[in-house]
C-alpha cells in the first residue's frame, strides 16, 4: 500500500483494489483477505469458509469508532451515528432508532441537529456505502479518493491490512476433489458458497482424478455461471436473474494429489 503511493505520481496511477491471496508453507495453508474477494475450502463436500468479506456493514463499528476519535475527517456533513433511514428537519426533537461503535443491536436517542448529517454507512447489502462513496473497506490503493464533490478524503478509513486464516493440511486426508477456491465478488454476488461446491462437484466427477485441466474446468464453468448469457435484458443466469456485472476471477486450488484418491 506504501508502494502504490509513493509510486502513484511517477507512475499516474489512481483508484485502488482488493486483495486475496493464498501462501503454502510447510504444510499449512495461509489464506490473507483485504477487501470483499472470498476463499473457501471444498472438503469432502462440506464448506470451510477461509476469508470474510470487508465492507461498511462488516465493519461498522470499526469505522464508526475512527470517525469519534477523529470527527474532523468527517469533515462536518457526516455522522458517525447509524439511523435505520435518513432524518428529516420535522423530525428534530423526536426520538429514533440508532447504534454507534458500541452497540449490536438499536436503541432510542432523541434527535438533535447534529443528527440531520448524512450518516457514514448508508445502505444495506451490495448497496451500502462508506461516506456515500465505496461499498469495500479494505484494500490497496485509492490515496487520492474523496467523497464526491468535496475535499473529505476517504482513505484514513479504508484499511490494508488482510485478515489471515490458517488451513493444516497435515490435520486430514485429502482427495483430488478438495479443493480452495478464491474468487473475487464479481462471483459471489450472484452465487452463493453451496451453489459454488455444487459446480465443483459436477465438474469434477466428469473427468478422471489425473486429468489436471479438471481445475481450471471448474474455474472456468463458475465464470461461465456467473456471467450468465447475453439476453434483451442484458446478462441472465440460468434462472433468469441478473448476471454478474463486475469483474470474475475464480482460482481453483487442488488440495490432495490422484495418489491420495480413496
Amino acid at each position: 500500500d506504501e508502494q502504490i503511493e509513493r509510486e502513484r505520481a511517477s507512475q499516474h496511477l489512481a483508484g485502488g483494489c482488493c486483495a486475496l491471496a493464498a501462501i503454502y508453507l510447510m504444510g499449512k495453508f495461509y489464506v490473507a483477505n483485504a477487501g470483499d474477494s472470498r476463499a473457501i475450502i471444498i472438503r469432502n463436500g462440506e464448506i470451510i469458509p477461509m476469508s470474510r468479506e470487508f465492507t461498511p456493514e462488516t465493519e461498522r463499528q470499526r469505522l464508526q469508532f475512527l470517525a469519534l476519535l477523529r470527527p474532523e475527517l468527517l469533515g462536518k456533513e457526516f455522522t458517525h451515528l447509524e439511523f435505520p433511514r435518513r432524518i428529516q428537519p420535522k423530525e428534530l426533537g423526536k426520538k429514533m432508532l440508532y447504534r454507534d461503535q458500541n452497540m449490536n443491536g438499536w436503541a432510542y436517542k432523541k434527535i438533535e441537529e447534529n443528527d440531520l448529517k448524512f450518516p457514514l454507512i448508508y445502505g444495506e447489502g451490495k448497496k451500502a456505502r462508506m461516506m456515500a462513496t465505496i461499498g469495500v473497506t479494505r484494500g490497496l490503493g485509492d490515496h487520492d479518493l474523496k467523497v464526491f464533490s468535496s475535499n473529505i478524503h476517504i482513505k484514513p478509513f479504508l484499511s490494508c491490512f488482510p485478515e489471515v486464516r490458517v488451513y493444516d493440511l497435515t490435520q486430514y486426508e485429502h482427495c483430488p476433489d478438495d479443493v480452495l477456491v478464491l474468487g473475487t465478488d464479481g462471483l459471489w454476488d450472484v452465487t452463493n458458497d453451496k451453489e459454488v461446491a455444487a459446480v465443483v462437484m459436477e465438474v469434477l466427477t466428469s473427468y478422471e482424478p489425473n486429468d489436471p485441466c479438471r481445475y481450471t474446468m471448474v474455474a472456468q464453468e463458475l465464470v461461465v455461471r456467473s456471467r450468465g448469457v447475453l439476453k434483451e435484458r442484458g446478462w441472465r443466469l440460468a434462472n433468469d436473474k441478473l448476471g454478474s456485472g463486475d469483474d470474475i476471477s475464480v482460482f481453483v486450488i487442488p488440495l490432495g494429489g490422484p495418489g491420495n484418491y480413496t
